[in-house]
């Protein structure tokens, strides 16, 4: 196993971080993510803004460790996921046939796709569209996790409110903010994890 080396600039971020907010009463994973989402956005709000519980991301880091596969909403949340490729259907064709064909959104089409194509227990990875979410509750997709953070006034926080309710293994926030950097740094601070999952 390769042991990751941060960059100079990465670690001076985090103890700048460090010394404005204090994470160190939170769980192991919660505040790997939390501190990855606040280096990645320079907004210390997430640090009571973020939304999981522990044992939901310890199931996800398994399923990643696993060799699960990581499905994102838009080609932004592939392009910050830094060590694992991720699957993204939003740009086949199909999806947008599928789209008027059912009359939903692109996302949610490409939602469908994904799910057709990997089955169940897979990381879902949603940075942009509440549709998304909306259809990974819809499809029943029996995910290791789902990170859902889209950013937005519409929608966004409903979204989120609805994945929290769900009961599915989840990671999300409260409020509008989010977007596709904070949703991959998320997915980076379970792969970059080296402790072990509890």
């Amino acid at each position: 196993m390769t042991v990751r080396q941060p960059h100079p600039i990465e670690v001076r971020s985090y103890e700048i971080l460090r010394s404005r907010v204090d994470l160190s009463p939170m769980p192991p994973l919660w505040r790997a993510v939390a501190e990855r989402v606040i280096h990645v956005s320079a907004d210390l709000e997430y640090a009571v803004d973020l939304a999981t519980r522990e044992e939901h991301l310890a199931q996800g880091l398994a399923a990643l460790r696993a060799g699960a596969p990581i499905i994102a909403d838009e080609g932004m949340v592939v392009a910050g996921i830094s060590s694992r490729q991720a699957l993204c259907h939003l740009g086949d064709p199909a999806a947008g046939r599928m789209a008027r064909a059912a009359g939903i959104t692109r996302e949610a089409a490409a939602i469908r796709l994904s799910y057709s194509e990997v089955g169940p227990g897979a990381v879902w990875v949603v940075g942009s569209a509440p549709s998304a979410i909306f259809e990974i509750i819809a499809r029943k997709v029996r995910p290791a996790l789902v990170i859902g953070l889209p950013v937005g006034f519409v929608g966004a926080a409903e979204a989120k409110e609805a994945l929290r309710a769900s009961g599915l293994p989840q990671l999300s926030n409260h409020s509008e903010k989010g977007g596709s950097a904070v949703a991959a740094a998320a997915v980076n601070a379970l792969l970059y994890y080296e402790g072990e999952a509890r």
